[in-house]
């Protein structure tokens, strides 16, 4: 059993920076790929990153790859999602979720899921 909880999310301006956190619950949380997903209004949730159990590999979509970063420490129990160059499409409720397989993009292979933080990016 793994739980999560996402922080960091909040109101920025177009172009500015935010850095979301996913703190995780459990022991076995280094053995999760774990990824980053967001929901906007009206809209499916869908994939934005994603990295492996061993911060080896890195995936994005391709809406953000160049902008945001995601990343893990193990140690901490927590993954990260730094925002740069914010738009105003960014804007929605971000999910971490933990993976125990290799099927990276397919939301359906997460099992664990946090509450959601809101990023606002306003123009």
């Amino acid at each position: 059993q793994v739980q999560l909880v996402e922080s960091g999310g909040g109101l920025v301006q177009a172009g500015g920076s935010l850095r979301l956190s996913c703190a995780a619950s459990g022991r076995t949380f280094s053995s999760y790929n774990m990824g980053w997903f967001r929901q906007a209004p009206g809209k499916e949730r869908e994939f934005v990153a994603a990295i492996s159990w061993s911060g080896g590999r890195t995936y994005y979509a391709d809406s953000v790859k160049g902008r945001f970063t995601i990343s893990r420490d193990n140690a901490k129990n927590t993954v990260y999602l730094q925002m740069n160059s914010l738009k105003p499409e960014d804007t929605a409720v971000y999910y971490c979720a933990a993976n125990p397989t290799g099927w990276i993009y397919d939301l359906r292979k997460y099992d664990y899921w946090g509450q959601g933080t809101q990023v606002t990016v306003s123009s």
